[in-house]
């Protein structure tokens, strides 16, 4: 009976310390609410701001660098792409409906499948498929107002005649982000809209997808735990893999997630056995 009344005791010890390891060791993930918008008073901005507006967005809340960077981006540089757009407008791939640099450029941000540059569409698709995500949706949600200040930033950049305007009704903007913000979304329900969502196979290859500016994550599970995973999507500047540049990955991932889509995508790629490069 004394055993047995021990036995119990331990075991009371035992649930009560795991229980406290989990509440206030372990981090408490929270679902994440849309990126904040900056808020703008566009009544009152010249075009120079609204330029340094795109400027920031670009590098920012766009998470365009990530991809379009002058070293071995998964995307053409930024400071190509005014001057190339004649070209790819006369293309006969092109399959969208711009006529000028203004509207192309916002269409390769809402469909940017519309015209893919040669060797940069998603794996097996032939360029006709692009990796990018429409940026007004997604995780990034760039407002009309943004998606305008980077065509201004871009048009300058390339050194063209900006033929935007700077948006007049910023009241009612503002007031269509705000809802846009409320309304959230529901966490998905399997890894490949994660994956997708978050555009993982843009830097890496996993799930079917090539990319190459990260670790290929084909075989991650063979060599890498739980915790180093979590720690990878949620720091990634943790931890470099050799032959890999810092600073590429988004850092902000931890509040883009929902808990339940980051612990699904840790369970996924733990379980990736099979053989490919080493992390």
């Amino acid at each position: 009976m004394r055993n047995l009344a021990k036995t119990v005791f331990f075991s009371l010890l035992v649930i009560l310390a795991f229980a406290g390891f989990a509440n206030f060791v372990v981090p408490q993930l929270q679902p994440a609410a849309p990126p904040e918008d900056e808020v703008l008073d566009l009544s009152a901005m010249t075009m120079d701001q609204f330029v340094a507006l795109g400027g920031r967005v670009v590098e920012g809340k766009g998470t365009c660098m990530l991809c379009h960077n002058e070293v071995g981006g998964r995307a053409p540089p930024l400071s190509e792409t005014v001057a190339q757009i004649p070209v790819r407008l006369a293309d006969a791939r092109y399959e969208g409906s711009a006529t000028d640099s203004a509207s192309y450029l916002y269409e390769s941000m809402l469909e940017p499948s519309a015209f893919v540059v040669a060797g940069f569409g998603k794996a097996g698709s032939g360029d006709t498929e692009s990796p990018m995500p429409n940026v007004s949706g997604s995780s990034i949600g760039m407002s009309e107002a943004e998606i305008l200040a980077v065509i201004a930033y871009l048009q300058d950049l390339g050194g063209e005649d900006i033929s935007v305007e700077i948006p007049e009704d910023a009241g009612a903007a503002a007031e269509d982000e705000e809802e846009e913000v409320g309304e959230g979304r529901e966490p998905f329900e399997t890894v490949e809209e994660i994956i997708d969502e978050f555009t993982c196979g843009a830097c890496h290859m996993v799930a079917g997808e090539e990319g190459d500016l990260g670790p290929n994550l084909n075989a991650i599970g063979g060599s890498r735990a739980h915790d180093y995973l979590r720690r990878a999507i949620l720091d990634p500047n943790a931890d470099i893999a050799e032959g890999f540049e810092a600073d590429l990955m988004p850092d902000d991932y931890g509040e883009q997630m929902f808990a339940s889509e980051l612990e699904m995508l840790i369970d996924f790629l733990a379980g990736l056995q099979g053989e490919g490069s080493e992390p």
